[in-house]
């Protein structure tokens, strides 16, 4: 990659770290072993990562994407999403005589580790999250009793705990991170003893492409990210960039959704894309910005990442063997839609 040349005029500032980060790889990866170790149909429940693009992909390699567990035929294969389960929908497959796959994040199970530590001793759980998001609703399915659910400052007011000295907040794995610490400053103003995590909950991968966002937006009148509306980590990269002083920020799937009027008068583009985003569709936005006249693509680094996790156990193992066999055992129809 360039730098800026002197004569241009125009540039691109290029967020680095940005795009998958090992949680989405290893889920999309398992997908693809999945279909290759065991063909077509494997079903996952929800979208496997939130980014159109890489549902669409999987889709035509013989994924097969549903809402509901029930809705996948006794004796196949299902995998659970990367943002994660509660215990009741393991249950639901389990009733549903299918193979299972959780290619849950690691870290988002390790929050859901925590909620279940501290559920055990009884304390009051504070989820700061976003309602209804998947991750949210599987970590919430840990402990149900004992969590409740903080989306933002404004909801602290609401809040009530059981014991004040026994409270202890936990945070989806994909928020800002400046939100999230302005929510536990209201928490531990209305809860001095609250307790915080053992380990941070958002993730690095959210982190370092925030912090990659926060150093160019404070040079960049337009910065545009490419990811889906339905990706928390892609949303909050948005609102990041118009915080750190990028005059507009906009999110896009791909680069024909850019509008030209965008690039009025602005001689400084930023690039990012969200955890969940290919880098293809990043090489198109760059393709589509050079042919506008900006051509010079200047990195900004703001971490190394080098954390790769291993692909989820299961697929060490002939599920559709023990599908069928599910399906033979415990009675009822599915054994030929498991071939």
């Amino acid at each position: 990659m360039g730098r800026m040349t002197a004569s241009s005029g125009r540039r691109v500032l290029l967020a680095a770290p940005r795009g998958y980060c090992a949680g989405v790889d290893r889920a999309v990866i398992a997908v693809e072993k999945a279909l290759e170790q065991y063909g077509a149909p494997v079903y996952v429940r929800h979208e496997i990562v939130h980014n159109k693009y890489v549902v669409q992909t999987l889709e035509r390699k013989g994924a097969i994407f549903v809402e509901q567990t029930e809705e996948v035929p006794p004796g196949n294969i299902v995998m659970f999403s990367a943002h994660g389960v509660a215990p009741v929908v393991h249950e639901e497959a389990e009733r549903g005589k299918l193979a299972t796959i959780d290619a849950t994040c690691p870290l988002v199970t390790k929050v859901h580790k925590e909620a279940v530590r501290f559920a055990d001793d009884d304390y009051d759980i504070l989820l700061i999250g976003h309602e209804g998001h998947e991750e949210v609703i599987g970590t919430s399915g840990e402990a149900p009793d004992h969590i409740q659910l903080v989306d933002g400052p404004g909801d602290v007011a609401k809040v009530e705990v059981r014991d004040p000295s026994k409270v202890v907040w936990l945070s989806q794995t994909t928020l800002s991170v400046d939100e999230t610490m302005e929510t536990v400053d209201a928490l531990k103003e209305k809860f001095p003893q609250l307790i915080s995590p053992p380990s941070d909950d958002i993730c690095y991968a959210t982190q370092n492409r925030q912090l990659a966002v926060k150093q160019m937006g404070a040079e960049a009148e337009l910065v545009i990210v490419v990811g889906s509306r339905n990706s928390s980590n892609s949303v909050r990269l948005v609102e990041v960039a118009k915080l750190a002083g990028a005059r507009e920020a906009y999110l896009v799937d791909f680069a024909d959704e850019i509008d030209e009027s965008w690039l009025e008068g602005v001689g400084t583009v930023g690039v990012t894309s969200g955890a969940s985003v290919p880098d293809i569709l990043v090489e198109q936005v760059l393709e589509w910005l050079s042919a506008r006249g900006f051509e010079d693509v200047e990195i900004v680094k703001a971490a190394e990442e080098s954390i790769v996790f291993s692909l989820p156990k299961e697929l060490r193992r002939d599920l559709r063997e023990e599908a069928a066999t599910l399906v033979a055992e415990r009675g009822g129809a599915g054994t030929d839609s498991a071939k």
